[in-house]
């Protein structure tokens, strides 16, 4: 089975979206961890947008990178770019993949306008997670 971690700066959002994809996407076939630079908390508009998608990550975790440095990951993903340049060293072959998602956290306007972009960073997560997993899990 397959380590995966997905790292973010503050692991409420983009790593929290990616980790609950991957989980569904991967199945059996790998762990999936997420973690930050810094803990920030879920963000509950990161829970709703997943619940809207009809996957509950309620009971995520906030993580820092920290807690993780002893697992042999296969492979690391990191979802923007402050979390790809503080990324830790990880020993032994670890693959690294980088895609800088925008930040939903940072949106601005009304409730619905900032769920707007909270769904529109989730599609983004969600196509990406099932293209790792086709062409890196299957």
């Amino acid at each position: 089975m397959k380590n995966v971690l997905v790292l973010c700066t503050g692991n409420s959002c983009r790593s929290q979206l990616a980790e609950g994809y991957l989980r569904h996407f991967a199945g059996d076939k790998a762990t999936i961890y997420s973690a930050g630079i810094e803990t920030h908390g879920v963000n509950p508009r990161a829970v709703k947008a997943m619940g809207e998608d009809h996957l509950n990550i309620l009971a995520h975790t906030s993580n820092n990178v920290e807690e993780y440095l002893a697992i042999p990951f296969d492979y690391v993903i990191t979802v923007c770019d402050n979390a790809n340049e503080a990324c830790p060293y990880f020993p032994g072959m670890v693959e690294r993949f980088h895609y800088n998602f925008p930040d939903p956290a940072k949106a601005t306007g009304t409730e619905e306008e900032i769920m707007g972009e909270f769904r529109r960073v989730r599609d983004m997560i969600k196509v990406y997670s099932l293209d790792f997993v086709k062409q890196h899990l299957s």
